[in-house]
């Protein structure tokens, strides 16, 4: 019987295999027809000429590119003191909403308008509102920086939207985690530390991993209030050329960070769901 058994198991993952390698033809040989026809489709068009010129020129590519990259490594600097605020505000924000103590409502109060006010204001409004008015306060230098206040406003938008992520980590771990750890002798701060959060974080890897890539490209929204990061460099070759190529290598320069990281978070999230079942 455990001979039937293995022979059954063997047809069935040659099957699956089978289905698998048929499923990845069809996929190649569709997106292969897809490709060939926008290849030869879309040079057909009669403005085609006049495009390419504006936003596919070679020539222009390659003399904004290097400036471009120059421009990104602003970007890189601004996430990278963002993203860390950004993580601790958000987990403060999510254990302020979480907190059962009837003397510490008042922090749930304030988690929850805090997420409600940033979720619901557009992030380039935020930026706007703070980049421009508290600079206009009068204040000396370097306190009137819009870097200063530009990231202080991504800070403040993304983390609404991370401390809700956390929160949701955190009801995700099944409540008797938390009875169980009370059960031992733990008090609910060392049951949150020790037990709660560390299963929380790990659950929601993934889905920081998207707020992370989507505050890669948001970061371009402080161009509108000073600095001279990818974009606001992109549209200073555009004004200087008369040339759209500038964004085109702004776009691909965001390409080629953010799809790397995009495929890692959806391989977390896959990793993540094999592990579930």
């Amino acid at each position: 019987m455990a001979h039937r058994e293995a022979a059954r198991i063997t047809r069935r993952e040659h099957y699956e295999r089978q289905q698998r390698r048929r499923a990845s033809l069809i996929a190649a040989a569709s997106t292969a027809i897809v490709v060939l026809a926008l290849v030869i489709f879309v040079p057909m068009t009669p403005g085609w000429e006049k495009v390419q010129k504006s936003f596919f020129n070679g020539a222009v590519l390659v003399k904004s590119f290097p400036k471009l990259l120059d421009a990104f490594k602003i970007n890189i600097m601004i996430f990278a003191w963002s993203a860390p605020a950004i993580a601790v505000l958000g987990l403060l924000i999510a254990l302020a909403r979480d907190t059962k103590a009837p003397a510490l409502f008042p922090l749930r109060i304030f988690g929850a308008v805090f997420t409600d006010v940033f979720r619901g204001v557009p992030v380039i409004l935020t930026v706007y509102l703070i980049g421009f008015g508290i600079p206009g306060l009068g204040l000396p230098r370097p306190w009137n920086s819009p870097y200063i206040w530009g990231s202080l406003a991504l800070i403040l938008t993304y983390s609404a939207y991370v401390a809700e992520i956390f929160r949701a980590g955190i009801d995700s771990v099944h409540h008797s985690q938390r009875s169980a750890a009370l059960s031992l002798g733990l008090s609910e701060r060392q049951a949150m530390r020790d037990v709660i959060l560390p299963q929380a974080v790990r659950n929601v890897v993934p889905s920081q991993m998207n707020m992370l890539i989507a505050l890669q490209k948001d970061v371009s929204l402080l161009s509108f209030i000073g600095p001279v990061e990818i974009f606001r460099q992109a549209g200073v070759f555009k004004s200087l050329l008369a040339n759209f190529t500038p964004y085109v290598g702004a776009a691909i320069i965001f390409l080629i960070v953010t799809i790397p990281a995009t495929r890692y978070a959806d391989y977390l999230m896959a990793r993540q769901m094999r592990e579930r079942r």
